[in-house]
């Protein structure tokens, strides 16, 4: 019988497996304390619980909740006061027991991928108290799997190469695919690998998913890119078993196994090119094929035993072959040229070269065109020598240039005179001689850089240009002279022979053999003398000692300077010494002159009235200049005869400077040629009136009823300003009977003067009409 404590009840093929008994009947009493068939009574070892885990299905699909065990405890006497309590993963929301009875049961499905195993303990309590009767013991329920997923690829899509040509049984690529489902529980994971695209050029290792070669040959210029399709089964590819597939592209690789050729079936190739190309330009292209890509297409062109006249390269972009010229091409010298080309790949693979030659080989056809072509110089660059003394006009240096065509056009020359600003040469434009138009100076330009133009006379258009250069050539025509300004003293207490200074010279000209330059003095110098140092200086010495500031502040000593080139130039270099109070070593303290006492020269009364007399002219000058200022201005009316009417007007501003413009009174004076309608120039009318013109006065009038006209007139002309202004009036009568000698109403006619009849108005008149009636006298008309 069942002794104290708990016993677990369970369904007997779920609890044995805690057992270490085989599941026989006899070992089922063995387990409760029974006696076994020899009549032994076994005795188990007393515990509080006998067991270890439950076991459950994964996805249940029943309506109620799956049940999962029994708890009981050997206290529960069956009379309710027992009660079970589970805590733990999921007690009391995925895991519920009954109370009284101890059955566990499960209230969702459960999914052995998201969980396998959980943990729980299970207490009983005494349920008036509360108390625990048993110690709580720890168990676990374990949910067995089922083959509920699939197998699954990483990838949708794999990608991978392998090289062509390669032999069957070339690793490819490897797939795996991943089964959620227990490994360790019968077949739900145990996958086999198949193909099920793709043959008969693959095959798939079933276990591991290796994909590999299956067919030899593969060539990738006929075939390049295969669609694979891999598919993994679980239940060890059983049917019923679960799968999933995964597609695999796979590349062929390029290996060389192409050799180049040239597309052209006769493998000739013909270019035509004009003469004119320069050196290195390109004046066609060849382009042979080869399959393969990358550097196993990659081609080298050669020419099949050089060429002097042309070159073939490489454009590695095209691997196309560009003919270049190399030497100048000349069509009157010669217009065809026939020459082969070789062509082979660069790389070659060791396991294709057998029976295969990798190279070909065409022939180049090259045809040259005539042009017009530029003159041609005989020599590029010229370089010319003329000496610096030559005189303008004289002969420099030839160039020649001639037309390289067929038919030898004629050629002009020039000089680029952006070239030659200064337009120091000229040119023949016939036979291209260089002649100075001035004189060349080596000391200003040793070098002159022109440029000669030959130009074809019957096309403009084709011209050559070349550089000459024109190096002058020294001439020995300058003067040697000191190298610097020397400031050269004399102490007051030298001796005689110590030296004071020591000199040099430079000279602009460049002789071949070097400088050498004689340094002279005057022999009859009795103070200095000079002492050539063979090496273009020399020394200046003192003659004497003794020397004094108050004798004499400053020496001027003339110094001869002579080359030795051809012919002599010599010049003369004044060197100043100054004579300066020195201490005991010679070191200079001032070189200031003496002031000499006033009792040799003037005194200071003497100074202080030529002061004086300076002050006092200066002051006549200025008072001359101020009286000069103060002098009245001459009026500006001087002559008596000229008087007229000042009207004063107060407080009211003029019309401006533009005022006095708005009459003219010398056209008062005349009023047959006024012009009465002239509008002011210093104001702006609100309206413009028509033009009027008065009508003269009549003959004979007084000047009483002229002035009072003018005045009517312009007290009612409504062009007039609008303030007080000066009108001056000045009438000559009209009762003469000679009428006006005004000249300025006679240029109103054009046709000539009769002027006889100056004569009939008297003796007054009769010089003037002897001046009037000459045939050569020419009137004058004043135009006012």
């Amino acid at each position: 019988m069942i002794t104290d404590r708990v016993v677990l009840l369970l369904v007997l093929s779920v609890l044995w497996p805690s057992t270490a008994l085989p599941f026989t009947p006899g070992n089922i009493g063995n387990l409760f304390g029974m006696p076994d068939s020899d009549g032994r009574t076994l005795q188990r070892s007393k515990r509080g619980w006998m067991w270890n885990q439950f076991f459950l299905l994964e996805e249940y699909a029943g309506n109620d909740h799956q049940y999962v065990g029994k708890l009981h405890s050997n206290m529960d006497r069956g009379d309710g006061n027992v009660k079970y309590v589970l805590t733990g993963d999921g007690a009391g929301s995925l895991f519920l027991i009954d109370e009284k009875s101890g059955d566990i049961h499960a209230t969702k499905r459960l999914d052995r991928e998201e969980k396998a195993m959980y943990s729980l303990n299970a207490k009983v309590l005494d349920r008036r108290t509360n108390l625990e009767l048993e110690p709580d013991t720890e168990f676990n329920i374990k949910i067995h799997d089922i083959n509920d997923n699939e197998p699954k690829f990483a990838k949708e899509t794999y990608f991978a190469s392998v090289p062509e040509m390669s032999e069957v049984g070339t690793s490819v690529a490897t797939v795996t695919a991943n089964d959620a489902d227990d490994e360790t529980y019968g077949n739900s994971a145990k996958l086999v690998y198949s193909i099920l695209q793709g043959q008969p050029y693959f095959s798939v290792d079933s276990e591991n998913g290796t994909i590999k070669t299956a067919l030899p040959g593969m060539d990738r210029e006929v075939k390049e890119n295969y669609q694979v399709v891999i598919q993994a089964k679980d239940m060890a590819g059983q049917m019923g078993g679960l799968s999933g597939t995964t597609t695999v592209s796979i590349t062929l690789s390029d290996v060389n196994d192409s050799p180049p050729r040239f597309a052209n079936r006769k493998n000739s190739f013909r270019v035509t090119t004009v003469e004119s190309t320069e050196i290195g330009g390109a004046i066609g292209r060849i382009k042979a094929d080869d399959p393969d890509v990358g550097r196993n297409a990659e081609m080298e062109y050669s020419i099949v035993g050089g060429h002097d006249t042309f070159n073939i390269i490489t454009d590695q972009t095209t691997q196309e072959g560009v003919i270049i010229i190399k030497k100048a091409l000349d069509y009157e010298s010669k217009r065809d040229y026939e020459f082969r080309v070789e062509v082979k790949n660069t790389y070659l693979d060791a396991r294709f070269i057998h029976g295969l030659q990798f190279k070909d080989y065409a022939t180049v056809k090259v045809t040259v065109e005539d042009v017009d072509e530029p003159p041609v110089f005989t020599r590029n660059p010229y370089i010319i020598e003329v000496h610096e003394d030559t005189a303008a006009g004289s002969f420099v240096g030839v160039v020649s240039a001639r037309d390289p065509d067929a038919d030898t056009k004629p050629v002009k020359y020039s000089i680029d005179r952006h070239t030659d600003l200064e337009r120091l040469f000229n040119i023949d434009s016939v036979n291209g001689t260089i002649t100075t138009l001035k004189a060349l100076d080596r000391e200003m330009s040793k070098w002159h850089n022109i440029s000669v133009v030959a130009t074809e006379i019957n096309n403009p258009r084709q011209t050559t240009r070349v550089p000459v250069f024109i190096k002058v050539l020294d001439v020995n025509d300058n003067a040697p002279e000191f190298a610097m300004s020397y400031d050269t003293f004399v102490c007051e207490n030298v001796k005689a022979g110590q030296l004071i200074q020591t000199i040099s010279a430079v000279d602009t000209d460049e002789p071949l053999v070097g400088h050498k330059f004689v340094f002279s003095i005057s022999a009859t110098n009795p103070n200095f003398t000079i002492a050539d140092r063979e090496d273009n200086t020399a020394n200046i010495l003192t003659r004497r000692g003794g020397f004094s500031r108050r004798e004499m502040s400053m020496y001027f000593l003339p110094v001869v300077i002579s080359d030795n080139d051809y012919p002599i130039q010599s010049s003369t270099s004044t060197l100043i010494v100054r004579v300066c109070a020195c201490d005991s070593r010679g070191n200079m303290q001032t070189c200031n002159p003496e002031v000499l006492p006033f009792s040799d020269g003037l005194t200071t009364g003497a100074l202080v009235a030529i002061l004086l007399c300076v002050v006092i002219l200066l002051m006549i000058v200025v008072l001359f200049a101020a009286l000069r200022r103060q002098r009245k201005k001459e009026p500006l009316i001087i002559s008596k005869e000229d008087v007229r009417d000042n009207v004063v007007s107060y407080n009211d501003e003029g019309g401006g400077e533009e005022d006095t413009q708005a009459f003219d009174i010398g056209t008062l004076r005349n009023p047959e040629v006024m012009d009465a309608n002239k509008l002011r120039r210093d104001i702006i009318p609100e309206m413009l009136f028509p033009f009027r013109r008065t009508s003269p006065i009549k003959d004979n009038a007084d000047v009483r009823d002229f002035i009072s006209g003018r005045l009517q007139e312009n007290d009612v002309d409504p062009t007039a300003p609008p303030y007080d202004s000066l009108a001056t009036y000045a009438y000559e009568g009209s009762g003469s009977l000679a009428e006006s000698l005004s000249s300025l109403e006679s240029g109103a006619t054009e046709g000539d003067h009769d002027y006889d009849y100056l004569s009939s108005w008297g003796p007054p008149f009769k010089k003037l009409a002897a001046l009037w009636s000459r045939p050569h006298f020419l009137p004058v008309y004043l135009a006012s």
